[in-house]
């Protein structure tokens, strides 16, 4: 049995959880998420509990039962305090301004770069250096933080680039090094 897969998954009061079929609408005070669960998987919601089950011990339903436990704790977490991921921008001449809801973002290329988050993410600015993307939907907050991560990754040598906050850069010895 999934270690994860086993754990039920408490429901706050402030959250409410409705199944249709193979869909799942969970409501919070932060916003509204949906899920579309597998044949092969079964959800039960009962007495402030979910509890996710599988219906055989396939190999493809072992990895669904942990998978689809983990979405809807994700879920539950998201509607309730949201989930949030900072990038910090090194480099000189390197910053970011917002324009109304596009961000500008100056990276040392010869023109802005401009990028226009989705409506269900928020993305605010600490300082000039460091961006906060936040939302309620954990993929959808990762892959925007990775979207403006790939206009420019940071590079070993100096440094420069963007990075997560928590994110550390091995630093290469240059030329110098050979001499």
């Amino acid at each position: 049995m999934s270690r994860v897969g086993k754990k039920p998954i408490s429901i706050n009061k402030e959250v409410k959880v409705s199944r249709k079929n193979d869909d799942i609408e969970i409501n919070g005070p932060k916003g509204k998420l949906f899920l579309k669960i597998s044949g092969d998987v079964d959800v039960n919601i009962a007495d402030g509990e979910i509890n996710v089950t599988r219906k055989n011990d396939l190999k493809k339903n072992k990895a669904l039962h942990g998978l689809y436990r983990a979405l809807l704790q994700n879920m539950i977490t998201g509607v309730t305090s949201g989930f949030s991921k900072k990038l910090e921008l090194v480099g000189i001449g390197y910053r970011a301004e917002l324009k109304g809801k596009s961000l500008l973002l100056q990276l040392g290329y010869s023109h802005p770069v401009v990028f226009n988050p989705p409506q269900d993410v928020d993305v605010m600015l600490i300082n000039q250096n460091t961006i906060q993307i936040s939302g309620v939907d954990k993929q959808l907050v990762g892959s925007i933080a990775a979207k403006i991560r790939s206009f420019r990754p940071p590079e070993p040598y100096k440094g420069k680039g963007i990075k997560y906050d928590y994110e550390v850069i091995r630093r290469k010895a240059g030329k110098t090094a050979a001499k």
